[in-house]
């Protein structure tokens, strides 16, 4: 019976790694990340498990409660766009005023659509819960595939436990915003009643995230559910909020102004490069495109929604976002009366601006609403963070590998995966760029049912260029002259990042890390009879 290497897949053609994901056939001698020794006939599992085990060589332990809706809910969720807007919205007004935001949102989520794309065509080719990092596997050389992977697994690892730190302290934010608007606004002191301060966020944050890994330690099933009618909620808010505000603004801007005002208080010099820090509220909305992919072992036919689910969805965000935006620049005030919603006293400047156009009400309600966006937000991302912990520590990418990799007999999910993503929680492009490199320069790519064509070269070209350019960009302080508060200190947590895991690397890593695992052995019955000689 032959091993599946690890590192060096059989050049299939395209044809041929299709027909082989229609049906696979044959035994699986599975020997799992806890050493338990067991054999899977092929033709009892479904579809999807069946690829799992014999193209990729895991251990199939999720249930697959994913379907079309589902999985398009999960993956609109995971840009939370109502609620990411309200937290970031503050960025491009500060950069170069209505048109930073306008247009940065357009330009910026062309170059965020070709990551996506080149994501998801990716996600169809490798359907694994380890997401990007395992196509490493099948697209570096064999001699780099162990350090590369490496960088690309902690890349993305700590890139994803930033993203739900960051989520729930912006869930935080808004909860005690809509406390404080409940509180009344005192004319005296021209602040509301209650007064929020860094310890209680901090507090709150804490308090959500312990939450958030309370609602994953559900079962699959029950997640799925929950997700089904998030995306239906999360369209109702948008609406009827963009109809509210449109409605009840008393002093709405013109079109020239909301296209064409520059008006920068960043400091930065010249204003067309203030500007471009606009980019970071897209940039931070139209990401974790491969959450969806940790998924892919709990979605029916992975190969097939998960790539059209991330895509679909990150169009829907894109297009959503930007006229969005376009209602928010006719509603927002004047921003330098005494009442701009840039001089808000609750750090939420669209609360604010909801608080000012629709009262307090319709501030309270629709700053809830954010709350409870964000909140599935930070569900689905803990969700896709777990299962990222699951597959790294089934290829004993983490310490204590095997207590991460346990699955719960009552829920059917990784419950200490989960918990130890939630402590943690208490540069994420970077990793989607390494693998798509690896797929432009070596030529080992087979593409799945998923594919762009003749365009992939260009889309995945610009994706990385992009994400280059932008890079640079958020690497500097947003606003001068720089201080201790102004300061950015994304470079230093970027280096941080690359030191920790080429330390962790040097002193043990290398002594028994190969790359992404192959938990089986696959012997193919029917050629077996006919030549004696077993399959890859």
């Amino acid at each position: 019976m032959a091993s599946i290497p690890s590192q060096q897949p059989v050049a299939l053609s395209p044809e041929a790694t299709m027909r082989q994901r229609k049906r696979a056939t044959g035994v699986v001698d599975i020997v799992d990340a806890s050493g338990e020794r067991r054999i899977l006939n092929l033709e009892e599992l479904s579809d999807a498990d069946a690829q799992l085990a014999a193209q990729f060589g895991y251990n199939p332990v999720f249930k697959r409660e994913f379907g079309y809706l589902s999985t398009f809910s999960f993956a609109v969720s995971i840009s939370g766009l109502f609620a990411t807007i309200m937290t970031t919205f503050v960025y491009p007004l500060d950069a170069g005023g209505s048109a930073s935001a306008v247009w940065c949102w357009l330009i910026s989520g062309a170059g965020c659509m070709c990551i996506a794309c080149s994501v998801a065509e990716l996600v169809s080719a490798y359907p694994t819960s380890g997401g990007l990092y395992f196509t490493i596997s099948r697209l570096a050389p064999s001699q780099w595939v162990p350090s590369v992977s490496w960088i690309t697994g902690w890349i993305n690892l700590l890139g994803q436990v930033a993203g739900v730190a960051s989520s729930e302290y912006g869930a935080a934010q808004m909860l005690l915003a809509a406390v404080a608007m409940g509180s009344g606004y005192n004319e005296d002191l021209a602040a509301f009643n209650y007064q929020i301060t860094t310890g209680a966020t901090v507090g709150v944050m804490a308090a959500l995230t312990v939450l958030t890994g309370l609602v994953n330690s559900m079962s699959t099933y029950w997640m799925e559910k929950m997700t089904k009618g998030y995306v239906i909620f999360h369209v109702l808010v948008l609406v009827t909020c963009s109809i509210a505000l449109l409605a009840k603004t008393d002093n709405k801007h013109n079109a020239k102004y909301v296209f064409t005002d520059v008006d920068s208080s960043s400091g930065w010099k010249p204003v067309g490069f203030s500007f471009l820090f606009g980019f970071l509220s897209v940039s931070w909305t139209m990401t974790d495109y491969d959450a969806t992919a940790h998924i892919t072992e709990e979605i029916r036919e992975p190969e097939v929604k998960a790539p059209w689910a991330i895509s679909v969805a990150m169009l829907f965000t894109y297009i959503a976002g930007f006229l969005f935006t376009i209602v928010l620049c006719f509603c927002m005030g004047d921003l330098d009366s005494d009442s701009s919603i840039l001089k808000n006293t609750i750090d939420q400047p669209v609360a604010q601006l909801f608080y000012n156009s629709l009262g307090p009400a319709g501030g309270i309600f629709y700053t809830v609403c954010g709350f409870l966006i964000i909140k599935f937000v930070c569900f689905t991302a803990m969700q896709a963070l777990g299962r990222t912990v699951f597959a790294f520590s089934r290829d004993k990418l983490l310490p204590f590998s095997g207590a991460w990799t346990k699955i719960n007999s009552f829920t059917g999910t990784p419950l200490y995966a989960v918990w130890i993503s939630v402590f943690c929680a208490i540069a994420l492009d970077w990793s989607y760029c390494i693998p798509i490199l690896c797929k432009l320069f070596f030529g080992r790519f087979e593409p799945g049912p998923w594919h762009m064509g003749k365009l992939s070269v260009f889309v995945n070209a610009w994706a990385c260029l992009w994400t280059l350019f932008v890079s640079i960009i958020f690497l500097l302080p947003t606003g001068r002259p720089v201080t201790a508060d102004t300061m950015n200190y994304a470079p230093a947590f970027l280096v941080l990042i690359l030191v920790a895991s080429y330390i962790y690397w040097f002193i043990s890593g290398r002594k028994f890390y190969t790359g992404p695992l192959i938990e089986a052995q696959v012997e193919d019955e029917a050629m077996n009879r006919s030549s004696g000689e077993a399959l890859l």
